[in-house]
């Protein structure tokens, strides 16, 4: 378990990408959160108070989460110095970067002596099962994307809420390191040994008998060289009934390979329901969700009621006007037509 309350890392960060694990519990566990750390040259915020570790300590901080992401998920000196230093001020240090903080021989001995944690999130369960594609029992939805870190796990969040609102189970299955840490557990996909990944998502979403939903927060895109491996692995275990497409409007190019140019939204549907059909011969598209933070609220509405009409599916962005025609489209699929928020 990760003890609450957090003081949230955001370093020399000067990516707003690069934070997505602060600020995505920054958004939905806000309550658990007390203040941020960066160092001068980070130009980003949460709007949280700006502290330093002796400061977040006695704020009443538990823990340092280190929230960041970068090319290869590493740790530099500076930042292990930071954890560090969150050690000596007594909080327990948590991580969700590539490289492991057990693998640091001095924050090791430092926690140890200390008396204190150090927690790596993307450590997938030992002993995972070799997936094998037989069908299950349970209603599944699957949050895939035109690229990674386009709103995948906000959707699929909202789309949680959005369901037990009308009365329905429903679970938030997490697979990356920001989703675990707000779910409070999961499998962070990316570190799985690539065998087991449809495996690790059988795992994951068992077979449910009481007709409600597990909600599959999707991770990278088909469509992106570095990581279609894990979005593939993904689809085939996840076994869904219906697909939601993730989009970021204001992006033009592949996070990090800036000469790749994201597909057409039609064409990444279509790819993602075909490599679906493998484990689920019956799988839909139930709606699109937009990130359009970029963009003022009537541009907003238009690239929803635009992405709708292209697709023939409810399109809304999750985090600024709801889900409930994607909700609609889920529950009842003979009655639900296209329709965004911009026309409710």
């Amino acid at each position: 378990m990760i003890e609450a309350p957090f003081l949230l890392y955001l370093g020399h960060s000067t990516d707003p990408v690069g934070i997505k694990t602060s600020r995505g519990l920054a958004e939905f566990r806000r309550q658990d959160c007390v203040g941020e750390f960066r160092h001068d040259d980070c130009p980003l915020t949460l709007d949280l108070p700006r502290m330093s570790m002796t400061e977040g300590a006695a704020a009443g901080a538990k823990t340092l989460v280190l929230g960041i992401a970068n090319p290869g998920g590493t740790m530099d000196p500076e930042l292990i110095e930071d954890a560090s230093d969150a050690l000596r001020a007594g909080m327990h240090v948590v991580s969700g970067l590539h490289e492991r903080l057990r693998d640091v021989p001095e924050l090791v001995a430092m926690a140890s002596a200390l008396g204190l944690q150090l927690i790596d999130v993307r450590d997938p369960p030992a002993d995972l099962p070799v997936g094998t594609g037989r069908p299950r029992a349970g209603r599944r939805v699957l949050t895939v994307g035109t690229d990674c870190s386009v709103g995948k796990m906000y959707a699929a969040l909202a789309l949680t809420e959005g369901l037990r609102a009308r009365g329905e189970a429903a679970d938030f299955r997490a697979t990356g390191q920001t989703g675990i840490l707000v779910a409070g557990g999961g499998v962070p996909l990316d570190a799985v040994v690539a065998d087991f990944i449809s495996g690790a998502i059988e795992l994951l979403t068992p077979a449910r008998e009481d007709e409600g939903w597990d909600v599959i927060e999707g991770q990278g895109s088909l469509f992106h060289p570095s990581f279609a491996g894990v979005s593939t692995g993904l689809l085939h275990g996840a076994q869904a009934e219906a697909l939601v497409l993730c989009h970021d409007p204001a992006r033009l190019q592949m996070r990090g390979l800036p000469e790749r140019r994201l597909p057409g939204l039609a064409e990444c549907l279509a790819a993602n329901l075909q490599v679906a059909r493998l484990t689920s011969p019956g799988v839909r598209a139930a709606g699109a969700c937009l990130n359009t933070s970029s963009f003022a609220e009537d541009e907003a509405r238009a690239l929803c009621a635009k992405t709708a009409h292209l697709l023939g599916l409810p399109c809304t962005d999750p985090h600024r006007f709801g889900v409930e025609a994607i909700i609609d489209n889920l529950l009842c699929p003979e009655r639900s037509a296209p329709a965004t928020i911009a026309s409710r």
